[in-house]
């Protein structure tokens, strides 16, 4: 159970804007924004912050962007963001067989190599201490420009603040996440944990 319960959605009028960006990218306005809410600039900043990383003007794919914020979950241990990177992935253009294969992303060929990469860099980046070295970056240089390899290291500190935020929190784990994480996740050993209800 949640440390601290969500708020209503209708509590600050005035974050109506923020709240529908998180709509968009998930579909409803998650529970960590819910609770946040009660520093309403916060909500503000971090919206802003969102909007940036993962624009669709970005060079980096917008799914994409959530793989990245999944495995960045995933070394933080973070699960309800790890449930949450994946809807926000198949909403924003990932496949459902692509997202089924994220753990077997090394071997899976609907992983290209640079990709594996990226993902590779994600998972150390979001690791505490951190585990990327001079190797890791060249290889990132080799598939990646300069401009990607900002956008993908910014959607794993955006994620390392949501990380840090919901599992300080318990944030409770809604429903649509939570279900597909049960599907994918459940067999590389995710479970809800403290996020439920």
């Amino acid at each position: 159970m949640a440390y601290l319960q969500p708020l209503s959605a209708t509590h600050h009028p005035d974050l109506i804007d923020s709240f529908s960006v998180f709509e968009r990218i998930l579909g409803f306005v998650p529970n960590s924004m819910l609770t946040m809410q009660r520093c309403p600039e916060i909500v503000k900043g971090f919206t802003v912050l969102t909007e940036a990383v993962m624009s669709p003007h970005g060079s980096v794919d917008m799914g994409f962007k959530r793989l990245i914020a999944h495995f960045a979950s995933k070394a933080a241990g973070c699960r309800y963001c790890e449930a949450h990177s994946l809807v926000a992935a198949k909403i924003h253009g990932v496949s459902d067989e692509k997202v089924a294969a994220v753990w077997d992303y090394k071997t899976n060929g609907l992983y290209t190599e640079a990709e594996r990469v990226a993902l590779d860099f994600a998972l150390a980046a979001g690791s505490v201490p951190n585990g990327v070295d001079e190797a890791l970056m060249i290889n990132m240089k080799h598939y990646w420009s300069e401009q990607e390899i900002v956008e993908i290291l910014a959607a794993v500190c955006l994620y390392g603040f949501l990380n840090r935020w919901n599992d300080s929190m318990a944030t409770d784990l809604e429903e649509p996440p939570k279900a597909l994480a049960d599907t994918v996740l459940k067999g590389h050993g995710w479970t809800a944990g403290k996020h439920l209800s």
